[in-house]
């Protein structure tokens, strides 16, 4: 978060983050991307069992169900694998799309440089305080 940005009140940078995140997930090509990437892990089985159903073909529903009571098993990755599939299409599909992929570029850029300084200040901590006890074992 850059200077001139915190010193705005919390309202309007909530109303600002809101409104950038917004634009970047309303965005057709990421939603068209974010689609494909669901049918590609989820919807396949939804379609299967609707149609198995409909059609009365008993495999298309054991699979379908089978797959989906996976995804309802607590902790499971489908939708990290979704957003990152999603993600890799955008790139692919549509490279010229530096709105949308530039700013997950730049927030992503911005989660580096936090990490990367509290790591640095951890680091610093400990270093301090392996001096403080070096010093006390000294005297």
């Amino acid at each position: 978060m850059d200077a001139e940005n915190k010193k705005l009140p919390l309202k309007t940078r909530v109303y600002r983050q809101l409104k950038k995140w917004l634009m970047v997930f309303l965005n057709p090509r990421l939603l068209l991307c974010l689609f494909i990437a669901w049918m590609i892990t989820n919807g396949w089985s939804y379609v299967l069992t609707a149609l198995g159903t409909v059609l009365d073909i008993p495999w298309m529903i054991v699979t379908g169900t089978a797959y989906m009571s996976l995804l309802w098993v607590p902790f499971t990755p489908e939708k990290i694998l979704t957003v990152i599939i999603a993600i890799f299409l955008m790139r692919l599909v549509f490279p010229k799309d530096k709105k949308t992929i530039g700013v997950l570029h730049d927030e992503l850029h911005k989660l580096k440089v936090a990490y990367i300084r509290q790591r640095d200040k951890r680091r610093e901590k400990r270093a301090l305080r392996k001096k403080k006890t070096i010093k006390v074992n000294v005297e």
